[in-house]
């Protein structure tokens, strides 16, 4: 979309009135029936500010299907749909999100975070070697949870199976 198009979206939101917009590729605002944008009504309903920083990052984030992203993935897209934003902001609207639980965060090896769209428990490959978090396609079955030490309870179920390309001589 060019920027001059966002300015005018922006704009909109600001002044609390909606512009329909047809679908102008994946980082469009797509205008709802009723009047709003589903990335301003998702930020609504997690109960957060619809920041024109929020907006602009939730319609990237969102606009294309689940995904997994890094912060520095993200700051890449924005640059390169011409939205100046800091990647200090890009990082707080992150975990902004997450707090909100718009997002779930994936740490596949202690180094960097990954932010998942998709927030349902679901399990990841982790290619190593090429920092690569995907979403395994076939149901995993447990058989049996562990028991949670006593006084807790179980908050999350994280499974990442890490993955490498098979060497050439085997």
């Amino acid at each position: 979309m060019p920027p001059e198009r966002r300015e005018v979206i922006m704009d909109a939101y600001s002044e609390g009135t909606f512009v329909d917009v047809v679908d102008e590729g994946p980082s469009a605002c797509h205008v709802h029936r009723d009047g709003e944008c589903s990335a301003f009504q998702r930020l609504r309903d997690a109960g957060l500010r619809p920041t024109r920083q929020r907006l602009l990052l939730a319609d990237l984030l969102f606009g294309q299907g689940h995904r997994h992203v890094t912060a520095e993935m993200l700051f890449a897209e924005s640059a390169e749909a011409n939205i100046q934003l800091s990647l200090a902001t890009v990082y707080n609207t992150l975990n902004q999100f997450t707090q909100a639980g718009l997002l779930r965060r994936i740490g596949p090896d202690g180094s960097r975070s990954f932010f998942d769209t998709n927030t349902t428990v679901h399990p990841h490959f982790y290619l190593h070697g090429e920092d690569v978090l995907i979403d395994v396609p076939e149901t995993l079955v447990l058989a049996q949870m562990p028991e949670p030490l006593p006084g807790h309870e179980i908050s999350r179920l994280d499974i990442i199976i890490h993955v490498r390309r098979k060497s050439a001589d085997t």
